[in-house]
């Protein structure tokens, strides 16, 4: 039989399918997909300025996907029954020095948040909640994808050295996706 986790203070009514532990640590998450979308709005525009117009569509794109996954986890702390709490977000770095610099700042955002993915799976096996380790294996498999992606990417940059546009001219030719996300797709 399924049990109800107790109402948490913070809700009106209703009661939650998961610990206000646990909806801590997603509204936690929140706030890191949304720094994500900031981050990588700020990248686009530098790259933008940059006059790499197939990198910064491609950034925009990341960010877009960054702010979906927000939003994805803000739905589920809803459908859970739990209150989303978005936090204070520290403001992305906007100034850099290439974009080599750019782009290894985006693959180790990745790296980070794939950790922190893990943290939230490892909290739901602690607290028993089958729920949320469902609701999170998306979020595993979209990390190998957004890890592989970004470190192809910075590859692809570092062999490019100072000609970019042979980067540009490949995304333009994969839709902004280098090849492993756009087989993954």
């Amino acid at each position: 039989m399924f049990q109800l986790i107790g109402a948490s203070s913070e809700r009106k009514g209703g009661e939650m399918l998961i610990s206000d532990k646990m909806v801590a640590a997603i509204n936690k998450q929140i706030g890191n997909e949304f720094g994500a979308f900031l981050q990588y709005v700020a990248i686009a525009a530098y790259l933008g300025n940059e006059s790499l117009p197939e990198l910064a569509k491609h950034f925009n794109q990341q960010a877009m996907e960054e702010r979906q996954h927000a939003m994805k986890f803000v739905n589920y702390v809803l459908d859970a029954g739990g209150l989303p709490e978005i936090p204070a977000i520290p403001a992305p770095k906007s100034r850099f020095s290439s974009a080599e610099e750019a782009v290894k700042l985006s693959l180790d955002w990745e790296i980070t948040v794939t950790k922190q993915i893990n943290d939230l799976v490892d909290l739901a096996g602690k607290e028993n909640d089958h729920t949320s380790h469902t609701f999170l294996q998306w979020f595993v498999n979209e990390q190998l994808e957004e890890v592989s992606s970004m470190d192809m990417l910075l590859k692809m940059v570092k062999r490019a050295g100072t000609n970019l546009l042979f980067v540009e001219d490949y995304l333009a030719r994969r839709g902004t996706r280098p090849a492993a996300a756009a087989e993954a797709t």
